[in-house]
C-alpha cells in the first residue's frame, strides 16, 4: 500500500483570521501567539513523519506564503476553495487519488510524528480512523478512499461535542474503525487553560 497522504487544513496565524474563538478570550494577540504555535508544532510533525503531505490554505492568498519558513515552500499548496467546512473537506477527499488519505488541522499541539505514524499503520489495517479531541471533535480523520463511498463530510456539526459521533454515523456500515490517543484542542481560553497547565513551565 502507498504512503498516506496527509491533508493539513491550516490559516495563517493572524489577527482577525486563525483562532477567532480564542481570540474573544485571550485577546487577539494572544491568540496570534497561540495560532502560531500550534501551527509550528504541526508543522514539524509532519515533516518528520515523512508522509505525503499537502498543504490546504485559506484564505487563498496564503497560497504564496512561507511566513518565514513556518509554511516549508516545497509542501504542495491546495485552495480549501469556498463554503463550510463540510465542503473544504471534501473538496481534499475529491482531490485525493484512492488509498489512504488523513485530514489534521493545527488545533493539537499534542500532535507528534509518531502519532502520525501510527495513524498511517492503523489505516492500513482498518476502514477509517480517528483521533479524538476532549471536546468531542477529532483531531485526525482518515480513510482509506475508494469508489463508492457516501458523502462522508454531509450533516456533521462541527466545533462542538458531537462532531466525531456524527462523521461517524457516516460510515458505511460494516467499516473497520480504530481509535488514536485522544489529545486536547485549543479552541478556547479553557482548552488552553488546561493544555498550558500540563505542559508549560
Amino acid at each position: 500500500m502507498r504512503r498516506a497522504r496527509l491533508l493539513i487544513y491550516a490559516k495563517p496565524p493572524r489577527m482577525g483570521l486563525a483562532k477567532t474563538r480564542l481570540a474573544a478570550g485571550m485577546g487577539r494577540t494572544e491568540a496570534r501567539r497561540i495560532a502560531h504555535f500550534t501551527l509550528a508544532r504541526t508543522m514539524r510533525a509532519a515533516a518528520a513523519s515523512g508522509l505525503d503531505v499537502s498543504l490546504y490554505l485559506s484564505p487563498d492568498r496564503a497560497l504564496g506564503e512561507t511566513l518565514g519558513g513556518l509554511l516549508p515552500p516545497h509542501l504542495p499548496r491546495v485552495s480549501q476553495g469556498p463554503g463550510t467546512l463540510t465542503e473544504k473537506l471534501t473538496k481534499g477527499l475529491a482531490d485525493s487519488p484512492n488509498g489512504p488519505v488523513m485530514f489534521i488541522g493545527t488545533d493539537a499541539p499534542d500532535i507528534s510524528p509518531a502519532l502520525l505514524l501510527r495513524a498511517e499503520r492503523l489505516l492500513s489495517r482498518n476502514d477509517a480512523i480517528f483521533g479524538p479531541a476532549t471536546d468531542g471533535g477529532f483531531w485526525l480523520f482518515g480513510l482509506n478512499k475508494r469508489p463508492g463511498l457516501p458523502p462522508m463530510f454531509e450533516n456533521v456539526r462541527w466545533s462542538g461535542p458531537h462532531a466525531m459521533a456524527d462523521l461517524r454515523k457516516n460510515l458505511p456500515s460494516g467499516f473497520c474503525v480504530a481509535l488514536l490517543p485522544t489529545l486536547q484542542d485549543v479552541d478556547t481560553k479553557e482548552d488552553w487553560k488546561i493544555w498550558s497547565a500540563d505542559n508549560l513551565c
